[in-house]
């Protein structure tokens, strides 16, 4: 009987480590056709990404489609995500070429043996997340910061894709002040055709969905312009500009992708050199924090629409192991995309076998259609991830919460000007370093708010906003703040401002339901508060503390020293503090 229990259990544990396992014990076959729909679909709008995301990451063309293989197929096998596509992105891409790039000079520009440690590191960094269940330390990314160096990241790639676009060399793209010097002063150098094919694609790209919308309305297709297939504008284009090149024998005159190698990636292992490691850690931990951070969020968004749950822990997983693949497999670090798994849950996607003919279609494009990207123009390419992160660019959040919350837009707007100014990485925490400097300002100075008794009733609000009644004895202070090294000094003077502004006070009772916890610091403020209101005649006394506060105090001398109580809640302490007295209304 234990036997079976306990295998019952272990297959459980086993489905809950493999979700694929689970979807595919209950597939269906009208499953089938919406899963190889969608993977169509999503291959023809991944392949010129691929490519055009390599080209952004500095990597071979090949390697963008090689981060669309065997990641695919992991995250497809470890996800909770029913539609989540992963593979290259643009961020994770800029996040590659900013880390790798200051690195190839002094590693025999070993660019591409780089990259592939990060994916390795990046994974690692992931799985260690996950088995530490620290997921939680990407919480110091906060929205704000997010929203910025998404907006930051967004500008940086167009400026980065000027030059391809216009066919002009410039020594740093990833400086955005040095790419747009460089491209001033060498206008001149600007090459007609790429600036042609770039200015064509980038015209084409941006009409192409209300155009192929149009085309299929009339094909009498409802909803046409909502249709997936108005997304594979990226492929219409790169196969136009190659037949035009091609027919036109313009190879010569402008710069194009070149040879792709035909088949499938071999396995190789990342260099092991231990300054290489230890210099790429800090990076590789903000590709990491940042690529979980945007698949978690397109993962959430896409469950919420279908009713569907993903979880944090399995996706950490997931996207670690993901990552490995890649690292193995001549890529680079890859996340979750928010254009193609829209795409793909729009497709009618029902499970992630959908990735799988996904991934099939990109196998079977290295195999037999490699050769097709030899006179794909370089300045297309430009002009699709241009317009590929168009709609990253989100200034709404920045007006809408400097009516609600100032601080969050103050921190959105200093992370866009950082991340511009300083560069990706140094910006981004840069960026976190605001964001924390707001939390402890606006925690280092706590609410604290007199309460008495609403009417007859137990309950207990605010003098400022009820009419209550208080005692003239007793002062009820409400702490609105977590009581730590960062404000107690503030909460202290507070305390005993108010107290020696009140005459008559006899009783401090410190009501703490909105208190989580008490450091030392806070402890030790405590005590000493304790011992000064002794000295004037006033008793410290505490009410509404949480359970699990409170059993970390019973284990210091507080319970034992305070001139007063704790009393379980805020009507009890009056009630007995008052007597047979009547609490005075004022």
């Amino acid at each position: 009987m234990r036997l079976g229990l306990r295998i019952r259990r272990g297959l459980r544990d086993w489905r809950s480590v493999v979700p694929l396992a689970g979807l595919m014990g209950s597939y269906q076959r009208s499953d089938f056709g919406h899963d190889v729909m969608a993977g169509l679909i999503v291959g023809m709008v991944t392949i010129p990404q691929a490519v055009a995301y390599a080209l952004l990451a500095g990597v071979p063309p090949q390697s963008g489609l090689y981060a669309c293989l065997l990641p695919m197929v992991i995250y497809t096998v470890f996800g909770s995500s029913k539609q989540l596509v992963v593979g290259p992105v643009a961020v994770a891409a800029l996040l590659v070429t900013a880390t790798v790039s200051e690195l190839a000079p002094r590693y025999s520009e070993a660019y591409l043996g780089i990259t592939t440690l990060l994916c390795l590191q990046v994974g690692l960094l992931l799985g260690a997340l996950r088995i530490t269940k620290m997921g939680g330390l990407v919480t110091l990314l906060s929205h704000p910061v997010i929203n910025g160096f998404v907006n930051a990241a967004a500008i940086l790639i167009i400026i980065s894709q000027l030059p391809g676009l216009t066919g002009i060399t410039v020594y740093d793209n990833t400086n955005p002040s040095a790419a747009i010097t460089g491209l001033l002063q060498h206008l001149t150098r600007m090459n007609p055709y790429a600036v042609a094919f770039g200015a064509s694609a980038l015209l084409l790209l941006l009409v192409s969905r209300p155009l192929i919308g149009g085309l299929l309305h009339a094909l009498g297709i409802k909803a046409a312009h909502q249709h997936p297939l108005t997304r594979v504008g990226p492929m219409l284009c790169a196969m136009a500009a190659t037949l035009i090149v091609t027919t036109f024998n313009l190879d010569g005159s402008l710069a194009t992708v070149g040879v792709i190698p035909t088949g499938l990636p071999q396995l190789t292992v990342p260099p092991m050199t231990v300054n290489l490691w230890l210099e790429l850690l800090p990076a590789a931990l903000i590709i990491a924090v940042v690529s979980y951070v945007e698949s978690y969020s397109i993962g959430t968004t896409l469950a919420t629409r279908s009713n569907d749950r993903i979880n944090a822990n399995q996706e950490l997983l997931a996207l670690g192991l993901a990552n490995i693949g890649a690292g193995f497999t001549g890529a680079y670090p890859v996340a979750g995309s928010f254009s193609r798994s829209s795409v793909n849950f729009a497709a009618g996607a029902r499970t992630p076998a959908s990735s799988l003919v996904c991934a099939v279609v990109v196998v079977l494009t290295l195999i037999f259609a490699a050769n097709l990207f030899i006179s794909l123009p370089n300045a297309v390419l430009a002009a699709i991830v241009m317009t590929s992160v168009f709609g990253l660019i989100d200034f709404s959040k920045i007006r809408s919460n400097w009516t609600i919350y100032r601080d969050d837009s103050i921190t959105e707007i200093a992370t866009i000007a950082l991340v511009l100014g300083l560069g990706v990485e140094l910006g981004l925490l840069a960026g976190v370093a605001v964001s924390i400097g707001f939390f402890i300002r606006n925690s280092s100075q706590p609410n604290i708010t007199q309460v008495g008794r609403l009417g007859e009733s137990e309950q207990f609000r605010s003098v400022k906003r009820y009419a209550v009644q208080l005692h003239e004895q007793i002062l009820a202070l409400r702490i609105d703040e977590n009581i730590y090294f960062a404000n107690a000094g503030k909460i202290e003077e507070k305390l005993l401002r108010r107290v020696a502004g009140r005459h008559g006070t006899k009783h401090l009772l410190l009501v703490c339901n909105a208190v989580n916890r008490i450091d030392a610091t806070g402890l030790s403020m405590l005590l000493r508060i304790n011992q000064q209101l002794q000295r004037s005649g006033v008793q410290l006394h505490f009410s509404d503390i949480k359970g699990p506060l409170m059993a970390q105090l019973e284990k210091t001398e507080l319970p034992a020293v305070i001139s007063g109580e704790i009393f379980f809640t805020t009507d009890q302490a009056f009630k007995t503090l008052t007597g047979s007295q009547h609490e005075s209304s004022c």
